[in-house]
């Protein structure tokens, strides 16, 4: 990948988007460029952690688990996001597997090398911060939801939070740009496939939600949001 093309990418992330070519030269010039086949590990849960990543091209698919080998999806990350956000300022190790499910150009940055960056440049620290502060709520909308809401309102939410992190807005419809399975969906969760598909099916005789013939769901958002309030 070309230097302008890591400029490029780099200059579309949230975390750098207002700064200027010459305050993204540093950047740039400690940041590296791997392809990743669909399938490969970027990294494991429990690995180093001295790196984070930035996705040029593809799909990565962020997961736990646990003792008995149980998955747990935390997110489907797309081009122009970074992770993990919990790189910068914590030693120790990746909390989690990062696997490719999509060929993958990352743009990969050593921590130690950023971190003398954020020290040189305390703006990047303060839009850092607003990043991590965006993960935060969306985490505790998350445990709000496993806490107030029953698994049918649930699996409702996790639809709507798709629609805005892993969808495209055609005509009135939010098309979900990753054909999740019923079984992925759970495990975004923490409930059965069983239980998900049901749900689906509830919400396809409602017209609230439509599977195409080559495995992607189309939501009617406000639809759903209304299930809700109902």
């Amino acid at each position: 990948m070309r230097q302008e093309d890591i400029e490029k990418r780099l200059s579309d992330v949230p975390l750098f988007k207002e700064l200027s070519s010459d305050e993204l030269a540093p950047i740039v010039e400690i940041a590296l460029t791997r392809f990743y086949k669909h399938k490969m590990y970027v990294f494991m849960q429990d690995d180093p952690l001295d790196r984070v990543f930035f996705i040029h091209r593809g799909k990565v698919k962020i997961y736990k688990t646990d003792f008995t080998g149980k998955e747990q999806i935390v997110s489907v990350l797309e081009p122009g996001e970074m992770f993990p956000h919990a790189g910068f300022f914590r030693k120790g190790h990746y909390p989690a597997h990062a696997e490719v499910i999509e060929d993958a150009d990352l743009i990969v940055i050593p921590i130690d090398k950023f971190e003398e960056i954020l020290i040189s440049f305390p703006e990047l620290c303060i839009k850092l911060f607003k990043v991590l502060g965006e993960k935060i709520i969306d985490l505790q909308g998350r445990l709000e939801a496993q806490v107030l809401h029953n698994t049918f309102e649930q699996i409702v939410l996790l639809l709507i939070r798709l629609c805005k992190t892993n969808g495209e807005k055609i005509g009135g419809h939010y098309k979900l740009t990753t054909p999740f399975t019923n079984r992925e969906l759970a495990n975004m969760i923490g409930t059965s496939r069983e239980t998900v598909s049901r749900t689906i099916n509830q919400l396809k005789k409602k017209k609230q939600v439509v599977l195409s013939e080559d495995g992607f769901y189309y939501i009617d958002r406000e639809s759903l949001q209304g299930e809700l309030f109902s």
